[in-house]
């Protein structure tokens, strides 16, 4: 059974009032009686067993009548077997838990009612039908046969003796009921007088108002368990009393609600009454000020004429309406919103290439794919003054300088500049806005963002939009869809402002560390710009350009009383930060200026210079130091590169060799992909033994434990494949891996060797390291051209097609044995 279907059960009963009243005048007690216990005999429920109706959210009383309707599979099916049986006769109980899809026993209430199926009709929902309460009965036991539920039950009738004690109850409820019906509308007053003098019968009078006055499920479950006359009785007037003194109170709300609404139109005649005063005395109060005011700058703005319409019409709601009101400082705000936003100004575009060109370099260092970028849009411009604005995403580890680059992009055209910060914004209302019915609505952040710029073509920073989150409030990364599209921004539709607004001027510039959690479509429609981590050599170059003058200028110290030497911040870059940005390299530099302005503080003479001497002292011990036991690699270990989204990694592939059972064991947090490379690894060094001086019956039957270190950290992806590969053969040929050497790429079980991504920092993560050789993919050579002078130049590149090369390149030992046989 639904919900609704027994709320609609009960409007029904009280439909039913009228035309019951006439058929209860008629009867008597004695008829009642004798009536009842006639059908009683006449039912067969004195057999073992009978169908089960559940019902949710309502109870059925003997001797009454409702209207039912039942759409559950079991519910139809209990219907059909009552139909079908000469009787027409079922169970109807109660649920104790509405939700419950198959009820069992337990979900059941145990008293329940026998009722006759008075008429029934199928449909397209299920069966609706009108039964007769008959019996009060006990379920016994409850069993599931045929497809619905079936009862073991008990006759409970309610003893019920016409005593003095009883008729003084029965009394009692129909002067309750008689004052509730007062509080009734229409003509249900004068229907439930003329039941409750015409029904004697005090137990058939309980459940009748039961029925009618909508109590709640569990009073009715209380009442149908009452096992007397005097208990029901008694239950009943308790529940009368409480609606009762709800009725009154409910009607004094009502009372004091209507006065007080009276109190207010009064006071608004009086107040517009002053009002006329205040104007024939030439004396204006602060709100008709305030309204002029409004009017004042809505005749002084330039609108579209859609906003200008708007704005006139909330400007003559606002004049009607009282300040006192609810919605007036809502529609006041509203107002504000719409006039101050820059609906037609714009920044004018400073196009000269020379000056733009001049700010980029003189804010960051290299960057020359963005600066280019830049420098191509502002000729764009100078030749199409229409020209669509560009969609930027900037892609790189932490510290790159993508956020201050957005600055220095608003710098060279001469626009201001917004950031929003979109980590871990769940609900897309901030972006689009609240509907102004909500309690505290307000703009979405792109329109507030606009509205402090003052104009209609800023730089938009949307900072770290690979972190955006979503749950029930909604998608901010679909809202994040039509504002980035130039096709749809033109109309964005912000919930408050409920006006097209134009976004398509906008110069829109997002950030991220990785593009893996950005969805596919919101990634279509931005151009991504990779800013790849930076080598030693450029980082000394920003330090002394950018970084060491901006702490100096903080801590207050003139340029000429610090001297920081290039070997001490080159022990600095390599000791104290490993990172593929500049962020933690500023910290430090910060705390040596910070030290050393309090030693000049403490009367120390200037210029006071810091050697690398000194910075264990100033900043503790050196935290990144070569790892020892990998500058002579043992059997089965080779050092691979990674790439991760704050730059790039050195990671080293450890295989030792358990002896024979043929298994191979990974471990170290490795992805599915990582973990295929091993096996396509050892399967080709297995297939290509002979041929690499390698025993194969030894590898076909070896246990083989491979393991990559910082096991807590996850790690997937195909470039592992030359590493595992180098491990391996190391392992099995019993030859170290060169110390100084790092790998990566993706290998097949023919021995070809893929090309992979993020080569640069990779690369540059090498070199941080202290590697000097790198065997990358034969088609990962064009790569080599973004890389730092000083990094091809300090470094030795090995290209390699083929696994073969790759292990020539990285064991000595082995290539000497036997030189590696290329195929074809």
């Amino acid at each position: 059974m639904k919900m609704q279907d027994t709320q609609r059960a009960r409007d029904n009963n009280q439909d039913m009032l009228d035309t019951e009243s006439g058929r209860q005048a008629t009867e008597s007690n004695g008829g009642a009686d004798a009536e009842k216990k006639a059908a009683e005999d006449q039912l067969p429920w004195k057999e073992a067993v009978l169908p089960v109706l559940p019902l949710r959210g309502s109870v059925m009383f003997p001797m009454m009548m409702m209207p039912l309707a039942a759409s559950r599979p079991a519910s139809v099916a209990a219907i059909e077997a009552a139909l079908a049986s000469e009787d027409k006769t079922l169970i109807v109980a109660t649920q104790l838990d509405p939700s419950v899809e198959e009820p069992e026993q337990q979900d059941l209430f145990e008293y329940a009612t026998v009722s006759v199926i008075k008429k029934a009709e199928r449909n397209n929902e299920g069966v609706s039908l009108i039964a007769q309460g008959v019996l009060r009965v006990r379920i016994e036991k409850l069993v599931r046969k045929d497809g619905y539920l079936q009862a073991h039950f008990a006759p409970a009738p309610v003893a019920c003796e016409k005593t003095e004690e009883v008729e003084a109850l029965r009394r009692n409820v129909v002067e309750l009921a008689t004052k509730i019906a007062e509080h009734l509308q229409g003509n249900a007053p004068a229907a439930v007088g003329q039941i409750l003098t015409q029904v004697t019968d005090p137990l058939e009078l309980a459940y009748l108002l039961a029925s009618l006055m909508g109590l709640s499920v569990e009073r009715d479950r209380e009442l149908l368990a009452a096992n007397s006359c005097e208990e029901v009785l008694r239950l009943l007037i308790d529940y009368l009393s409480y609606e009762l003194k709800v009725r009154e109170l409910q009607m004094e709300i009502a009372s004091t609600a209507q006065s007080e609404m009276s109190r207010e139109q009064r006071e608004y005649m009086l107040r517009r009454q002053l009002e006329a005063i205040r104007r024939e005395l030439g004396e204006d109060g602060s709100e008709q000020a305030d309204l002029v005011e409004l009017r004042r700058k809505f005749e002084e703005v330039e609108l579209p004429e859609n906003v200008a319409q708007e704005v006139e019409k909330e400007l003559k709601r606002l004049e009607r309406m009282s300040p006192n009101a609810a919605d007036y400082q809502l529609t006041r705000t509203y107002i504000d919103l719409l006039l101050e936003l820059p609906w037609n100004t714009v920044t004018p575009d400073n196009l000269d290439l020379e000056h733009a060109r001049a700010v980029l370099d003189e804010d960051h260092f290299d960057l020359e794919t963005v600066k280019d970028r830049i420098i191509e849009h502002l000729a764009v411009m100078k030749l199409n003054p229409e020209a669509k604005a560009p969609i930027l995403c900037f892609v790189g580890p932490p510290g790159v300088g993508k956020t201050s680059l957005g600055k220095s992009i608003a710098k060279a055209l001469g626009r201001k500049f917004e950031r929003l910060a979109l980590g871990g914004l769940h609900d897309e209302a901030e972006l689009r806005g609240h509907r102004r019915t909500y309690i505290g609505a307000m703009p979405g952040r792109i329109i507030q963002a606009i509205r402090r710029c003052g104009t209609r073509n800023p730089v938009l920073m949307l900072d770290e939009i690979d972190k955006l989150g979503r749950d029930y409030r909604g998608d901010p990364a679909a809202a994040l869809m039509e504002i980035l599209d130039p096709e749809q921004n033109r109309e964005f539709h912000d919930n408050y402002l409920d006006l097209p607004f134009d976004l398509s001027k906008v110069f829109f510039i997002t950030t991220a560390n990785s593009l893996d959690t950005i969805p596919a479509p919101l990634l279509d429609r931005m151009e991504v710009l990779t800013l790849s981590g930076y080598s030693s050599e450029e980082k000394e170059k920003i330090a002394r350009r950018y970084l060491i003058p901006r702490q100096v200028a903080e801590a207050g110290l003139k340029p000429d009383q610090i001297d920081i030497t290039d070997e001490a911040l080159r022990y600095v870059i390599r000791g104290y930060t490993r990172e593929a940005g500049v962020r933690n390299l500023e910290r430090m530099i910060g705390r040596i200026v910070r030290k050393t302005a309090k030693r000049i503080v403490e009367g120390e003479p200037t210029p006071i210079r810091i050697s690398p001497d000194d910075l264990p002292d100033i900043l503790g011990p050196e935290r990144f130091t070569p790892e020892k036991a990998r500058q002579q690699l043992r059997p089965g270990v080779a050092a691979g590169l990674a790439w991760t989204p704050t730059g790039g990694d050195v990671l080293y592939v450890e295989a030792v060799d358990l002896g024979k059972g043929g298994k191979l064991t990974l471990t170290g947090h490795l992805g599915r992909v990582m973990k295929e490379s091993a096996r396509a690894a050892l399967s080709y060094l297995i297939s290509m033994a002979p041929q690499l001086g390698l025993e194969r019956e030894h590898l076909e039957n070896a246990s083989v434990h491979i393991h990559v270190p910082a096991g807590a950290v996850p790690k997937d992806g195909p470039s592992a494949g030359v590493t595992m590969a180098t491990a391996l053969a190391s392992l099995f040929a019993h030859a170290p891996a060169r110390a100084d050497t790092a790998m990566t790429g993706e290998i097949t079980l023919s021995g070809l060797v893929l090309p992979v991504g993020g080569i640069k920092e990779k690369v540059l993560a090498a070199h941080r390291a202290g590697l000097k050789r790198v065997i990358l993919p034969k088609g990962n050579e064009k790569d080599i051209s973004e890389l730092p002078e000083e990094v091809r130049q300090e470094m030795e590149f090995i290209f390699a097609e083929r696994i073969e090369e790759v292990l020539a390149a990285a064991i000595p030992e082995m290539a000497q044995r036997k030189p590696p046989i290329t195929l074809v």
